[in-house]
């Protein structure tokens, strides 16, 4: 997680206190490692499923991006017990979700684990001193909410010291689609205008875009 996230989404969630909403810290039991493995698993048969095609033809292959070969090949590789192992992991988070939201009503996480980075980058290839193995590891945090099967949405935090944004996803219970809604629309007029929260250094200075 690249250095100031935790600390601005902590601070946005104080509007969820002051909104009488009891907030706790917890660190999810389930093994992280795994739920990257099942992700990346799916992905890779599900894009070798629709690239497929154009990998197999020798005269299309050179039109795929290095990422897309790599996930097609990924897929051609899997047997059909890597995909029953990747859904059984996927139940079993499932499941546990379940039980968790027994105490929990939603569950709020960062929404990337990197600011908006250079428009000349393909993506991040070091995280907080982390090497990126794949392209897409810069995205691990929203895969929680991908395998839950879950409605997931995200508000805004707020801004760092040099203006770059960052946002919170909430996760709600299986099918409480209007509640995550509701819990969303009720922080928005909490907090109030985003860009209200702009480090003071860049107030009335225009954003880059």
């Amino acid at each position: 997680m690249e250095e100031g996230i935790l600390p601005l989404c902590e601070r946005a969630l104080d509007t969820f206190t002051a909104l009488g909403c009891e907030v706790d810290a917890k660190v999810p039991d389930f093994d992280p490692t795994q739920l990257w493995q099942c992700w990346l698993t799916l992905r890779h048969w599900g894009i070798a499923g629709s690239l497929g095609a154009l990998y197999s033809d020798p005269a299309k292959r050179d039109g795929l991006k290095p990422e897309a070969r790599w996930e097609v090949e990924g897929g051609l590789a899997l047997s059909a017990m890597d995909v029953h192992k990747a859904n059984v992991i996927r139940s079993a988070w499932y499941e546990y979700l379940r039980t968790m939201f027994e105490h929990y009503d939603y569950l709020a996480l960062p929404t990337a684990q990197v600011f908006p980075f250079a428009a000349e980058l393909d993506w991040p290839t070091d995280i907080a001193g982390r090497s990126m193995d794949t392209y897409h590891r810069w995205m691990e945090v929203v895969i929680p909410g991908l395998l839950s099967g879950c409605p997931v949405i995200s508000v805004p935090a707020g801004f760092n010291d040099i203006g770059l944004p960052m946002g919170i996803q909430l996760i709600g219970r299986h099918q409480a689609d209007l509640e995550v809604l509701q819990i969303a629309r009720a922080y928005e007029q909490a907090s109030g205008d985003i860009l209200k929260r702009l480090p003071p250094s860049l107030i009335g200075t225009p954003l880059r875009r």
